[in-house]
């Protein structure tokens, strides 16, 4: 599949290629040690954010084709990806807003539904699935709410600070995107 990703617009987020501008909304902003725990890193061994890092993240975001940097009031606050299995007609999901001042505002649930609409409707997937790890409670939620299902569980598969975590999978599928889409619009037509 050879899809460059293209810019989407919602009602609060854009999903865009990287600009230079980028790298220093994201110095700009201070490592969480939360975000780390919820990527599954290790919060005791927090480095430092340096140009050069920051320089390699966005070129790792320019350099996979259907991955977006997410931009809210102006400034890049994350990323989203799709990774493409074209043999099987899915995807892997996965998200991360590293701004924790723009935490619990809906954004992920409008960036999640933003690259579901695009794997569904622009690119005519079969599925989309992801793994987070249980303890993420914000995430998981986010991801039911947008109509993603619980499929199973890798019990602690993730060693994490000396501890081991389980991972959880979730998936949804082109019949149920497109469920919750005419429920949604019935919704809207009713009210």
């Amino acid at each position: 599949m050879k899809n460059a990703a293209p810019a989407i617009k919602g009602l609060n987020v854009l999903l865009r290629k990287p600009k230079d501008s980028d790298i220093f909304d994201y110095l700009e902003v201070e490592v969480s040690k939360e975000l780390i725990r919820m990527y599954g890193g290790n919060t005791k061994r927090i480095g430092s954010k340096t140009l050069e890092k920051a320089q390699k993240f966005i070129q790792s975001i320019r350099g996979n084709e259907l991955e977006w940097c997410v931009e809210y009031e102006g400034k890049m606050i994350g990323q989203a990806r799709l990774t493409v299995n074209d043999g099987d007609n899915r995807a892997r999901y996965a998200i991360g807003i590293f701004d924790p001042s723009v935490w619990g505002k809906g954004l992920g649930t409008e960036i999640t539904q933003l690259v579901l609409h695009y794997a569904f409707e622009e690119l005519n997937l079969h599925r989309v699935d992801l793994r987070v790890l249980e303890y993420n409670k914000r995430a998981i939620k986010c991801y039911e709410k947008c109509g993603f299902v619980k499929e199973g569980v890798e019990r602690e598969g993730a060693l994490i600070e000396g501890k081991y975590e389980t991972d959880v999978f979730m998936s949804i599928l082109d019949r149920e995107y497109y469920e919750i889409k005419k429920q949604f619009i019935k919704m809207i037509l009713l009210s």
